[in-house]
C-alpha cells in the first residue's frame, strides 16, 4: 500500500480524535494534540506502508505539508 497525503491526514485525525477535514495541511499538529508517542505510532504504521523516513525526519516540522515534502523528497532520491 502506498502512503498518500489524504491517508496521512486521516491517520493523524484519528489519532487526535478529529475529523480529517479539521486537520489543515499547515496546522501545527502539536497544537492540535499530537504528541511524540502518537507520532511514533503513526511513523511505525507509515513505515509498514512504505515510508522510508525516521522520527527525526518528522520531528523537524510538525505539519502535514512539511511531512509530505519530506516524503516526496525521499521518493525523488530513489
Amino acid at each position: 500500500m502506498t502512503i498518500t497525503l489524504e491517508r496521512m491526514r486521516a491517520d493523524v485525525a484519528a489519532m487526535i480524535h478529529e475529523a480529517p477535514e479539521d486537520v489543515g495541511l499547515d496546522d501545527n499538529l502539536m497544537d492540535l494534540g499530537l504528541d511524540s508517542m502518537r507520532l511514533m505510532n503513526l511513523i511505525l504504521a507509515w513505515q509498514e506502508a512504505g515510508v522510508d523516513l525516521d522520527f527525526g525526519s518528522f520531528a523537524e516540522e510538525f505539519t502535514l505539508s512539511g511531512w509530505w515534502r519530506a516524503i516526496e523528497a525521499k521518493r525523488a532520491q530513489g
